[in-house]
């Protein structure tokens, strides 16, 4: 794909979606830094579910270390891996008080030594809350970016690589939003809604789903 088509390819998308962000719910980084830990095999809808039981109460490093890992279990037992993401997010809570004095960093190094915090979550924290221009490339945005060929790749890393490199300055910050709702919505998994896509006569899938 070339740099033309990558760069109306995003025009696109900023036309449909000029202030795109995440559908996590938050009201604070750290509150961001949590939802995320917990959306890992989960669905966004699924940890909005669980976190407004307990952010409003407990929605900061002091007030979870207060639940525990088991106070917090019983809050994230419908999400996924719960007992793991518990123990995790309270091991987390304790760093950020004893080390960062209850803030997160703004730091890629920092972020992933936490507990429960991988490159894909620390990409999300930077870019969404940091406002850094990083790609945070889960299933939806490694597929997107293999069907239309803007950047294939054969893992996340490689796929995450080329997106920064290849994508237009201007639209860097905001590129991860936009392709995530984009696989989330409208490029699924099973069948691409290729008919109701605003790029598919620039998408080089070689199998788009036909018009009904």
């Amino acid at each position: 794909m070339n740099n033309a088509k990558r760069t109306e390819i995003f025009r696109r998308l900023q036309a449909a979606n000029p202030t795109p962000t995440t559908e996590l719910e938050y009201a604070t980084t750290f509150q961001l830094l949590i939802a995320v830990i917990l959306s890992a095999q989960a669905t966004d809808r699924s940890v909005n579910l669980a976190t407004r039981k307990f952010f409003p109460g407990h929605g900061t490093p002091e007030g979870l270390l207060a639940l525990g890992v088991e106070g917090l279990a019983g809050y994230i037992r419908t999400i996924g891996l719960y007992k793991t993401k518990a123990s995790n997010v309270i091991k987390t809570c304790q760093i950020l008080v004893d080390q960062y004095q209850g803030q997160v960093p703004d730091d890629r190094a920092a972020l992933e030594s936490l507990p429960g915090v991988g490159r894909k979550t620390a990409n999300v924290v930077l870019n969404t809350a940091f406002g850094h221009p990083t790609i945070a490339v889960d299933t939806h945005i490694f597929r997107v970016a293999n069907r239309t060929r803007i950047a294939p790749g054969k893992n996340v890393v490689e796929v995450e690589r080329k997106l920064e490199k290849v994508i237009p300055r201007p639209f860097l910050l905001d590129a991860h939003h936009w392709l995530i709702l984009h696989g989330r919505y409208i490029c699924v998994a099973r069948k691409p809604k290729c008919p109701q896509c605003g790029i598919a006569d620039l998408c080089e899938y070689k199998e788009k789903t036909p018009p009904s």
